[in-house]
């Protein structure tokens, strides 16, 4: 009979905490590699692998992880978790915002099957830009000619469609601006010098954008929508929630928008 301080771990060997080492180990082993090989073909030494698994080291730099990727996906496929699992091990953190044609790659068929589960009500995944990546057929009656231009804020300034279908239009659009110079600080602003310069030719985007406001986007708000051929308004409670499960994480973001 197994006494209590068996079955609850004291004749097992001790749990490991994730440590970008010991996940190098498991998917080394898991190709039946040595140390030596994998060093060779990432072009480091066979004594720095072995630190590396032991956590003598530091983190080990974006070059050395991505050679490190590259062999070991060559062997056999990694998983997407386990890519990134070793990116975030390694502590690289990346701030550059990947391109819209990368991210509309990176929505899996389960992940636009998702969509399709909230029919009729709109439903859509974006970029941090604004940019349409992914949307069900809802979204488009909601926002009629949004995806066709691909990205939120060319919608609000360039078509005059938004015009008919935000009840409050000027305010609506002057927040979803503040939200955008919030994005920005916290994420830098590198990636969102051509939206701007795309934007610029609108009077009232330089009016909002002058002002200097900056504001972060909650999780639900509220939003008086107009169908544009009966003239009927409704109310919306617009989720969002990042996108954790992707190549990119923290890039994509779902946004669910439910009758009120």
């Amino acid at each position: 009979m197994l006494t209590a301080d068996a079955a609850w771990g004291n004749d097992f060997p001790e749990l490991e905490a994730p440590t970008f080492g010991n996940l190098l180990r498991r998917l080394r082993d898991a190709r039946g590699i040595s140390r030596e090989r994998l060093a060779f073909n990432a072009g480091v030494s066979a004594s720095y692998i072995t630190h590396l698994e032991k956590g003598d080291r530091g983190n080990p730099t974006r070059e050395v992880v991505t050679a490190l990727m590259r062999y070991l996906d060559r062997l056999n496929p990694l998983t997407l978790s386990d890519r990134r699992q070793l990116a975030d091990l390694a502590g690289l953190e990346n701030n550059e915002i990947p391109d819209a044609a990368l991210l509309r790659a990176a929505v899996t068929p389960d992940m636009r099957a998702a969509l399709d589960l909230h029919r009729p009500n709109p439903a859509g995944y974006l970029d941090v830009r604004g940019n349409v990546l992914a949307c069900n057929a809802g979204w488009d009656v909601t926002y009629p000619g949004m995806s066709r231009d691909g990205n939120v804020f060319r919608w609000y300034f360039g078509n005059d469609m938004s015009r008919r279908v935000l009840v409050n239009w000027e305010s609506d659009v002057n927040e979803s601006v503040r939200w955008l110079r919030g994005t920005m600080g916290r994420i830098g602003s590198s990636g969102f010098i051509s939206l701007i310069d795309e934007l610029a030719v609108y009077p009232h985007f330089r009016k909002v954008w002058a002002d200097g406001g900056v504001d972060f986007a909650p999780h639900i708000w509220a939003l008086e929508l107009r169908n544009p051929l009966t003239g009927v308004r409704r109310r919306y409670y617009t989720q969002t929630g990042s996108v954790a499960g992707t190549a990119y994480p923290g890039h994509l973001v779902m946004v669910i928008a439910l009758p009120g």
